[in-house]
């Protein structure tokens, strides 16, 4: 998921716009065998034997929750709510549904899910199977039509409505949710601790895989990763965190200025380079930061 739109669109909620699950910035197939998106399918986990994931998921069971743990999770989804739509409301935006013009359709709910990024169609699929009375479920044979597009064929002019309606369901609700963990929140949190980050470095992670997608490719969240890994050692390979966390945020810095709508970079430099350089890798509140200009606090 991208913010869309610079520093004058922050006057405002703005649209969140979906990863790039489909296209240039991942080397990979935009699905897994399951039909999830790509990202959801761990690629740093591709080489690892059963022993060794199991190895790993022993290592992460003795560490702390860190952003995890249900306080931390609120703040991380205020952080990135306020980059992403200019609120501390993320709660709000389970209705939001906007064509921001970014070439990947309609961007909705929580997250940014997209119409043309297979996350949006997967969450309907999934909601549907568990719930196929639902107001969505008549629109699936378009949503698998124009996923990968920016196209509207089958979906206007009633999609729009009946997903803010079914968006007052607490079911749906709850699948935005789902959604959100299975395929940027886990994934993100988990290599974190794999690559011995704390809170801070989690969240940076979590906040790099909403705002590039899971992708594989040079701008996606895994080859943002391996390109600082080239030039630093994560804390479990002995490096410094404040050291390698920096160069991560260099390099996704320049990631986002190669790109027209995220050339305003104050989620990392008014945000999280700040959180680093106060040294709170705990991701301690009180919390204040700008982005867009404007001021956000959290006690």
């Amino acid at each position: 998921m991208k913010r869309a739109g610079l520093l004058l669109l922050a006057v405002a909620p703005v649209a969140t716009v979906a990863v790039y699950l489909l296209g240039g910035d991942s080397d990979s197939d935009a699905s897994g065998a399951d039909g999830m998106p790509s990202g959801t399918q761990r690629p740093y986990d591709k080489d690892k034997s059963a022993a060794e994931i199991e190895a790993d998921d022993e290592l992460i069971a003795d560490l702390p929750a860190g952003l995890a743990a249900p306080a931390k999770k609120e703040l991380a989804q205020k952080l990135v709510t306020s980059a992403e739509n200019s609120t501390l409301n993320w709660r709000g935006q389970y209705g939001y549904i906007e064509d921001i013009d970014d070439g990947h359709g309609y961007t909705a709910g929580i997250i940014g899910f997209c119409t043309g990024t297979h996350d949006l169609l997967t969450l309907v699929e999934r909601y549907t199977k568990d719930h196929p009375d639902n107001g969505l479920a008549r629109y699936l044979p378009a949503l698998r039509k124009v996923d990968g597009s920016d196209s509207h064929e089958g979906l206007d002019p009633g999609f729009t409505k009946a997903w803010k309606a079914e968006a007052d369901e607490p079911a749906f609700r709850k699948a935005q949710n789902s959604a959100r963990d299975r395929i940027y929140f886990d994934p993100a949190v988990r290599l974190a601790k794999l690559d011995g980050l704390g809170t801070l470095g989690q969240f940076i992670y979590y906040d790099a895989m909403v705002l590039h997608g899971p992708g594989t490719g040079p701008r996606g969240f895994y080859g943002l990763r391996e390109a600082a890994l080239k030039e630093a050692n994560t804390p479990a390979q002995g490096g410094k965190e404040k050291a390698y966390l920096d160069i991560f945020l260099d390099i996704r810095r320049t990631a986002m200025k190669s790109e027209k709508a995220h050339r305003d970079t104050t989620r990392v430099d008014t945000a999280q380079r700040q959180f680093l350089y106060d040294g709170n890798l705990g991701l301690k509140t009180p919390l204040t930061w700008k982005v867009y200009g404007e001021t956000f606090k959290v006690p």
